[in-house]
């Protein structure tokens, strides 16, 4: 039998009053590898910081029966020397005091691949890597033994290491057996229950309300013919036996009436599946592009400082496509996308482009506004649309009430995502929008790009978003922006 190398028992965690986490009981057994998915601020990150010992819970017991290793996205790396093999495999340069973000995030996974644990708890770690780093660490973790407790938005990356999934939703821990594909299909069977059974209780509640007013209309009958005037009373043979036998007739059947009632508040409520009304952002006449090709190059030199990044490289990007950019960290994707959205001279772009811009800054807004106030300013569309666009983003309720100087910096994300798509652009340019999202808030943005008329230049690292939603892939390679195959 496995050895187990965590267990929570009875386990409650609180912040200000709000529960964040109630485990009745989680065992971790030591050959495990369990991928954590559930929105941001569900308690992914508090649930692996439990793990690893670093918070507290308000009550109840964690049993740790092994040493750990942990990696946290968004730590420093710390002074933990590291194998100099592992950094010369991930390209970790030697001077670690100026190190992008990429490069840290290799740092910590060479820190963290030096020492051998029995359990690693691992926080997000394709956060800034390339295609090249996540490479590296999926052959790191596929052949590692031990238990595996994994948070990660990089859907590939889960089906591949993975073999148990832990859903939070609402402070609770549900248990899904296989990788995400597996449990995103157990979760549609769950949801196609869920309908039929909606269905039938929307149907059982009809057919004993029908039955109830039925029930009630035969008895307001026998009450009417109870009513005999004195003349009548008088002509009828029997009447105290006929009006007691009526008065007994119309008790019964509000009887019967008031037991399908009964029945009816005893019928087990089922939930409808929320289902979000479908998104298209339509774009005006005024700001539609004609260009075949809004963004050109011919023979563009592309150079940071010293270092030469694209030359004499042509490309032309075409009009209403999705189009993604990929290459290794520091082959100049990012600083591509910068040259579009500041129209640099040497590029030839569409003089009716309206550009909007989100790159990989965190975001802080400095008007003192609502969230609602502040989509609903600078968008024309129906205010239906905008709060459509918002709840796909995790905006709903209370949310829309908050000042956008007080959001966190996820929610800046997200609402900075949700103002450019339902702004007055034509082309929108994404650097790396995927980083800091859930997977739930990748999906809705990939609903968005999908429901877009107008170009889309994004760069992005995750293989699984890419496929979704990119009609054209260029690598930028040999100092060249090339189109994939």
């Amino acid at each position: 039998m496995e050895q187990i190398c965590f267990e929570l028992q009875q386990v409650e965690v609180t912040f200000l009053d709000k529960e964040i986490l109630k485990i009745e009981r989680l065992a971790i057994h030591q050959f495990d590898r369990i991928g954590i998915v559930g929105k941001n601020g569900a308690g992914k990150s508090t649930l692996l910081k439990l793990l690893a010992g670093i918070v507290q819970p308000a009550k109840g017991k964690i049993h740790r029966h092994i040493e750990s290793g942990y990696f946290e996205q968004l730590e420093a790396p710390s002074t933990i020397e590291a194998d100099v093999a592992l950094l010369g495999k991930l390209g970790v340069p030697k001077d670690s005091h100026q190190l992008s973000g990429g490069e840290q995030t290799r740092l910590k996974l060479a820190q963290l691949f030096t020492h051998y644990y029995e359990a690693l708890l691992i926080d997000e770690p394709t956060t800034h890597l390339d295609q090249e780093g996540i490479s590296f660490l999926l052959d790191e973790l596929k052949y590692y033994y031990g238990a595996l407790v994994l948070i990660s938005h990089d859907r590939a990356v889960l089906d591949e290491l993975v073999t148990t999934i832990w859903e939070i939703e609402e402070g609770e821990v549900h248990v899904y057996s296989g990788n995400y594909s597996e449990y995103l299909a157990q979760k549609k069977v769950e949801q196609q229950l869920q309908r039929q059974a909606h269905e039938q209780f929307i149907k059982e509640k009809g057919r004993l309300e029908k039955a109830a007013q039925e029930k009630m209309k035969k008895a307001e009958k026998v009450a009417q013919a109870g009513r005999l005037s004195k003349k009548e009373a008088k002509a009828k043979p029997n009447k105290s036996f006929m009006t007691k036998s009526k008065g007994t007739s119309q008790k019964s059947i509000q009887r019967a009436a008031k037991a399908i009632e009964q029945r009816m508040e005893k019928l087990q409520e089922v939930e409808a599946v929320k289902e979000d009304r479908p998104i298209v952002f339509r774009q005006s006449k005024a700001i539609e592009l004609h260009n075949k090709f809004p963004i050109m190059a011919d023979r563009f030199t592309l150079q940071v400082k010293d270092k030469v990044l694209l030359n004499e490289t042509s490309f032309q990007l075409p009009l209403g496509k999705t189009v993604a950019i990929t290459g290794s960290n520091g082959s100049g994707k990012s600083t591509l996308l910068s040259q579009i959205a500041n129209k640099a001279s040497e590029l030839t772009i569409s003089p009716k482009a309206r550009i909007g811009y989100f790159h990989q800054l965190s975001y802080q807004f400095i008007m003192d506004e609502t969230v609602w106030e502040m989509v609903k300013n600078s968008s024309g569309y129906d205010e239906g649309l905008l709060r459509s666009v918002l709840h796909s983003m995790q905006f709903g309720g209370t949310d829309l009430q908050k000042n956008v100087k007080s959001l966190s910096g996820g929610e800046a994300i997200r609402l900075k995502l949700c103002q450019l798509f339902l702004g007055e652009y034509n082309i929108l340019l994404l650097d790396e929008p995927t980083n800091f999202l859930d997977i739930q808030a990748i999906e809705a943005l990939e609903n968005f790009i999908n429901a877009y008329e107008g170009t889309i230049i994004l760069v992005s690292h995750d293989r699984t978003f890419i496929e979704r939603v990119a009609e054209q892939v260029y690598v930028i390679e040999d100092l060249q922006l090339k189109l994939k195959d």
